[in-house]
């Protein structure tokens, strides 16, 4: 740590990153180094040059290829997909073709750009601001814009910057007053397509079409332009999103700065249980050392709760003079405390922000040196996003990866070339998904009946139709030529009840005994998360709830000392409704089908902060929640358990230990995290009688992941065996066979009855 005579920083001469890299080996933390060297621009041209007007757009050095190549394909009205990586200049791809939008013909043309937070929309409306193109006329359009300010938007804006929900809520289904704005619309640009995966990019896959249908009404065919970080098959993503055909421009041509990639594993402290110091230990340290030497730093963490406990930890660590350059950024924060602090990081008062995947997306916020991840963020594509919001333009960068316990995290550690080589992964949605397609359905006729042409939107629009006419909420209402319309015939409005991020039918508001909001949590987590007598973390402040009432949908909260913390207990059964497909997987029967899974809360233990033991065990009265999804599940018939040597006793153990594990490394394979998915095992399953493990979607009606795992079973299956032949604790560990989500405890394992098991199956060992 390098401080002057007054104690403070000294900002002007920051240790170099190659010092901290050496630092972190001869520590002994460091596992692994990898250093990206810098990379030249490749250039290209534009097939026709821009207007005289539109000149200055260009940069100094000229269009990168990627850039040049997707405007040449906008200007040809094909929809593209720009795939690449972060600070590439993918804003460009779109704006220079949306001032020729307005610049050109009689009458400019008009854009709607889509993006996952406020926060983007206004950095982006900053950049369309400097454009200072003649005509362009942009603002953002979303809940923060007050009624004056959106008449004005839809009499004089031709480029609208907004949000999903915005999209969904305020504008498809007023559309009558957006006629002029849809009747010249040219471009619909939708950013930060990895993050529309599951149930939001199912969601938005129905506004998106139910926008296209309502263009067509006012005699408009928008092109679409998808910008993503570096994902698995782009285009397929972005086809399905809007139902046409997508090309993808992948080819990166924009420079890259140097850049170091540390892989840190925390100290193992218990060998025969493989538990490691705590990464978040580890995280506090190197951030403060950072921050220290003189350095600005962003920290992602996976949770709520670990954000707030590494912010407060780094301020701790850091003299007093310093101790308030730190902040936490997650969602469930007020849109006033988001906003102050992301003034607070452009302006420089921040020297590290400790976030969790809210600030993974693309907002400008500048001057970096480095990036350290808490644990690894379930996909490649969100690993390389997160390492590239440090280090924009010539400056080299460092990110640090600091191990965590689980699968995936230990999978890099021992397998670190396959971080850097490995092809990121597909994101999957469920168009099909009628949990979702109907209540759209319901929103498309309300907006304008539904007729049989729009069957070329919706593959399962009649069998939609007749479940939302026999549901008592469409009509069917012939018009003069007869031809069979449906109209909205439900109560109230349809949209107002479809939450486009999740299916949990709302929020829950979090409030002190005074009322005063404090945050919000999905209805879905309630139970999990605020349940009577849980510790909530916000913004480092420990809260005890004291009541959960879910007819109001408010859990009331008391400050807390936060010397202990809650863990949620929970019991599940599982029923099969549709055996679907299956195929065999060496000597086991793997299915994909539908069942219903029945998760009740039962009670929650109380755990000290300091040691982690568990102080008393209480038991909760809540009612049962029921979820019908996709899933995939293993049976083994007695002859392969017998032959993998595992006895009766053994058994559960081992398909518990095989669960976890597999569910653990399941993101290697598709964009999901282990929060996505959930899973049971039953010695004798009520379908079969026979040992089976099962893994769901966990969302009504399923996102897609069960079908990348079913497609994925036979690499899924040796890499699950990999992680449990890696791991070198002698019982089992949260690296190989525990799970943070389980609800049981953890309790049966057997880590060694399980990999005989894996093993066996596929034939590569001897039994147990």
């Amino acid at each position: 740590m390098r401080l002057d005579s007054e104690h403070q920083v000294d900002v002007s001469r920051p240790a170099s990153l190659t010092d901290i890299v050496e630092d972190l080996r001869t520590s002994g933390r460091l596992i692994h180094a990898e250093a990206f060297a810098p990379q030249p621009a490749n250039h290209a041209s534009l097939t026709q040059p821009l207007r005289h007007e539109l000149s200055n757009l260009l940069p100094e050095t000229g269009l990168y290829e990627h850039q040049a190549e997707a405007i040449n394909l906008l200007r040809q009205h094909q929809s593209v997909v720009v795939a690449t990586g972060t600070a590439s200049g993918k804003s460009l791809c779109y704006q220079i073709p949306i001032a020729e939008s307005v610049v050109s013909g009689v009458r400019a043309g008009t854009s709607l750009l889509l993006y996952p937070t406020k926060a983007l929309a206004q950095d982006q409306l900053r950049s369309f601001t400097q454009l200072a193109v003649p005509g362009l006329t942009a603002t953002t359009y979303d809940g923060d814009t007050d009624r004056s300010a959106r008449t004005w938007a839809r009499t004089n804006a031709n480029v609208v910057l907004t949000n999903p929900e915005m999209l969904h809520y305020g504008i498809i289904p007023y559309h009558q007053k957006w006629a002029t704005f849809l009747k010249r619309l040219d471009y619909v640009v939708i950013d930060e397509l990895h993050v529309l995966r599951g149930i939001f990019g199912t969601n938005m896959a129905h506004v998106l079409r139910r926008l296209r249908r309502i263009c067509d009404l006012y005699g408009s065919d928008p092109t679409f332009v998808f910008t993503s970080a570096t994902i698995g098959k782009p285009e397929r993503l972005a086809a399905e999103l809007c139902g046409k055909p997508v090309i993808p421009v992948t080819n990166d041509g924009s420079p890259r700065a140097a850049r170091h990639i540390a892989l840190v594993q925390p100290a193992l402290i218990d060998k025969e249980k493989g538990l490691h110091q705590s990464p978040a230990t580890e995280t506090i340290k190197i951030v403060a050392d950072l921050v220290a030497s003189g350095r600005r730093v962003i920290a992602f963490c996976a949770s709520r709760s670990l954000t707030e406990r590494v912010a407060a930890g780094v301020a701790r660590s850091l003299p007093p003079e310093l101790s308030d350059c730190v902040r936490p950024y997650r969602s469930g924060y007020l849109a006033e405390e988001r906003r102050q602090i992301e003034a607070e990081v452009l302006a420089g008062k921040v020297r590290a922000i400790i976030a969790t995947s809210a600030l993974e997306l693309g907002v400008d916020i500048g001057g970096l040196d480095a990036t350290v991840l808490c644990g690894f963020p379930s996909t490649i594509a969100s690993f390389w996003q997160q390492v590239g919001r440090a280090g924009r333009g010539d400056d080299e960068s460092l990110a640090v990866l600091v191990a965590g316990d689980d699968q995936l995290d230990q999978w890099f550690v021992h397998h670190p070339k396959d971080l850097f080589e490995r092809p990121p992964e597909p994101a999957v949605i469920n168009v099909d998904n009628p949990n979702i397609l109907d209540p759209h359905l319901g929103c498309a006729a309300y907006e304008q009946p539904l007729l049989p042409a729009d069957a070329h939107l919706w593959d399962g629009l009649d069998d939609g139709i007749r479940r939302m006419v026999l549901a008592d909420e469409l009509r069917i209402r012939p018009d003069r030529r007869g031809i069979p319309r449906a109209v909205w015939g439900g109560r109230g409005v349809p949209f107002s009840g479809i939450g486009l991020r999740s299916t949990s039918g709302g929020q829950v508001r979090i409030v002190d005994q005074n009322e005063n909001l404090i945050g919000t949590v999905e209805l879905a987590r309630a139970a999990n998360i605020v349940h009577t007598g849980a510790i909530y973390l916000h913004r480092g402040q420990p809260w005890k709830i004291t009541e959960l009432d879910l007819h109001t949908r408010t859990a009331y909260a008391a400050k807390d000392d936060g010397k202990t913390w809650t863990q949620a207990k929970s019991t599940i059964s599982i029923r099969v409704d549709d055996p679907g497909v299956n195929k065999p997987v060496g000597t086991a029967l793997l299915h994909r089908g539908i069942v219903t899974v029945t998760t009740q809360i039962a009670g929650y233990q109380v755990k000290e902060s300091a040691s982690r033991r568990v102080l008393h065990t209480i038991d909760l009265d809540l009612p049962p929640n029921e979820l019908t999804t996709t899933a995939i599940w293993y049976e083994w018939q007695h002859e392969a358990v017998d032959s993998a040597g595992i006895r009766e006793f053994n058994l559960p153990g081992a398909l518990h230990a095989a669960e976890h594990a597999a569910i653990g490394i399941l993101p290697l394979f598709a964009i999901c995290d282990r929060w996505d998915v959930g899973g049971v095992s039953i010695a004798a399953a009520d379908q079969s009688g026979l040992p089976t493990v099962f893994i769901y979607d966990g969302y009504p009606g399923g996102a897609g992941i069960a079908d990348l795992a079913y497609e994925a079973a036979d690499r899924h299956l040796a890499a699950t065996v990999d992680v449990l032949e890696q791991c070198g604790c002698l019982s089992g560990c949260p690296s190989c066979v525990q799970s943070p989500k389980c609800g049981n405890g953890n309790e049966p394992l057997d880590k060694a009855a399980a990999l005989a098991l894996l093993q066996t199956t596929l034939g590569v060992d001897e039994p147990f």
